[in-house]
């Protein structure tokens, strides 16, 4: 039973967790900064939600990584489970249809709160979730999947929860401010979990390009992938100051300068750790705003 627990909790990749619960709680912070009150329910759902989609997107990226062949026994990144023959794909399967109901449910009452816009953002981050791998023309294989993770995982999280927090309102100059200050603060979200699909793709680059998996390295190259990956470093404190002003967020540039050039001289399985310090640059963002 305790190791059926942990192998499932490998699964769902805890390690990548902080790209959906990092943007939504910046946003209760950038909210709370206004000093305008807000459903704790609202806020605990819109996390549980966000969290729900990541892991049902992780899980529907193993069913099909493997039906396709990318995954195998033996890869530089971390272990997947059916390709180890450790889960069987009924099984898989069944958990993304779990997880998606657990989704929905949860989305229910967040468009009970926040109305036809929800609705569409909740339909259009499942979609997201199956075209990232699913289909033959899946967004990660055209390689135009970073678009989507900055979106779903910065701006679009961070927007739409402040959109659910402040109770729909988009009338007065502070709500304004509040989305404002949220798509910026969401954008260094979305650079971070941008940074973390290049080094994953970086690492892979041989055995995407074997499968035709079109990722940005493979249509690019390794340089031209490191190159957009210092853009992204760059950008982090200019968006987190338009936010937050000259502020302790700008501080974030520190890690995400040693990250890129942790990935620099990365090699095999060695990218395996910078994208568990990636993950944790999330955490990080998340502190810096707590402290501010």
């Amino acid at each position: 039973m305790i190791r059926n627990v942990l192998l499932w909790l490998r699964i769902i990749r805890p390690q990548t967790l902080f790209a959906s619960l990092v943007p939504v709680l910046v946003a209760v912070i950038i909210v709370g900064r206004y000093h305008i009150d807000y459903s704790i329910i609202v806020a605990s759902l819109t996390l549980l939600c966000a969290l729900s989609l990541q892991i049902l997107s992780n899980l529907i990226n193993d069913c099909y990584d493997f039906l396709r062949g990318t995954d195998k026994a033996g890869r530089k990144g971390f272990k997947r489970a059916l390709a180890e023959s450790q889960v069987s794909l009924r099984d898989m399967k069944c958990a993304c249809f779990a997880t998606a109901a657990v989704a929905c449910l949860l989305g229910l009452y967040l468009v009970y709160e926040g109305g036809v816009a929800i609705l569409v953002t909740g339909i259009s981050a499942l979609l997201f979730a199956w075209l990232y791998t699913a289909t033959r023309y899946s967004l990660s294989y055209l390689g135009i999947a970073d678009v989507f993770v900055y979106l779903y995982y910065g701006v679009i999280a961070t927007v739409g929860t402040s959109y659910l927090l402040l109770g729909c309102d988009m009338s007065s100059d502070k709500t304004l401010a509040v989305y404002r200050d949220s798509f910026f603060a969401g954008s260094v979200c979305g650079f971070i979990s941008m940074c973390v699909l290049l080094i994953n793709n970086i690492r892979d680059i041989d055995d995407d390009r074997k499968v035709g998996k079109r990722t940005f390295p493979v249509r690019f190259g390794k340089r031209a992938a490191e190159v957009a990956m210092l853009c992204l470093v760059v950008l982090m404190p200019l968006f987190a100051y338009l936010s937050f002003g000259f502020s302790i967020p700008l501080l974030i540039v520190v890690p995400a300068v040693v990250l890129w050039f942790k990935t620099l001289r990365a090699e095999g399985s060695g990218y395996n750790k910078c994208l568990v310090f990636a993950g944790m640059i999330n955490a990080f963002y998340l502190l810096l705003c707590l402290l501010m």
